[in-house]
């Protein structure tokens, strides 16, 4: 579905193309560092022994990933 707004100068087609792939580029960058930072501090609970916190960062990586 298209959005149009009143008064909004129009892109061309190269620049809609160079928007949609700015934002797949950050929104991979953005899971990436998601990813990294939860398996980061999964390995962080998992040398203090801190089976809760594990089993909710397990939980949260499961549902980033999936």
């Amino acid at each position: 579905m298209e959005k149009y707004l009143l008064n909004a100068p129009q892109q061309s087609e190269g620049n809609v193309v160079d928007s949609l792939l700015a934002e797949m580029v950050l929104e991979k960058a953005l899971y990436n560092f998601q990813k990294r930072t939860l398996e980061k501090q999964i390995d962080e609970t998992l040398i203090a022994g801190d089976k809760s916190e594990f089993l909710r960062l397990t939980e949260e990586l499961n549902k980033l990933i999936s």
